[in-house]
């Protein structure tokens, strides 16, 4: 292959990513905001572990948020690179894009507050696809998917068992202080996102994830 045709082929597979970061992210950003936000599911990962420091600790939710993430990227880091972190930067910046957009629509979806079923399936639907299409980029939509590649990288165990390996570590912590009848909704998000993530990443044949990963 000459020097052209490879710098063709680079970019269009750095748009590939850019556009699956970037639709990843809308689709993410605007399950939380119009699903989880409204109807107050709880999550696991990163999220669930600052809200059960926030609850027992007293310790604020911008301090220990940021913390975690560094934590996890650190880890992602040594494990997976340095080309992993770069994509997540962009990741990161399309997320805040995004939640910048949707804050400041109104809601665009029915309040489903009095359907928490519904919602936890909608919620565990729209959290599962677009972190799958950011993973699939070879980036992290968060600590949470940082840490899920990280342990992958170690176990070789599937995607989607890294992820609720995680989350459901922090949902059975958070039993300490949520009633299980709110826990159960967040259970089911989490079975529904966790192997989602695995099949929109099994649509991408052309390489294993790790590989886009590390690169």
């Amino acid at each position: 292959m000459d020097l052209r045709t490879y710098l063709c082929c680079n970019h269009a597979d750095i748009l590939k990513r850019l556009a699956l970061i970037a639709a990843g992210s809308a689709l993410l950003t605007f399950g939380i905001h119009n699903i989880h936000q409204v109807v107050g599911i709880t999550e696991g990962g990163v999220i669930g572990a600052l809200l059960l420091a926030n609850h027992w600790f007293g310790i604020p939710s911008s301090i220990v948020s940021p913390i975690l993430d560094i934590l996890c990227y650190a880890v992602a880091l040594k494990l997976l690179g340095a080309g992993f972190l770069g994509w997540s930067v962009v990741s990161s910046a399309f997320i805040a894009a995004f939640y910048a957009i949707w804050e400041r629509l109104p809601y665009l979806l029915p309040d489903l507050s009095a359907l928490p079923f519904v919602a936890a399936i909608a919620g565990g639907l729209f959290v599962g696809v677009g972190a799958g299409l950011v993973v699939c980029a070879g980036a992290s939509a968060g600590g949470d998917d940082a840490l899920a590649l990280s342990i992958q990288k170690v176990s070789g165990w599937r995607l989607s068992r890294c992820y609720l390996v995680t989350d459901l570590t922090v949902l059975l912590l958070s039993l300490s202080y949520i009633p299980l009848t709110r826990i159960v909704f967040s259970l089911i998000t989490v079975f529904i996102s966790s192997p989602l993530i695995d099949l929109i990443v099994g649509f991408n044949p052309s390489r294993d994830t790790r590989e886009a990963v590390a690169e």
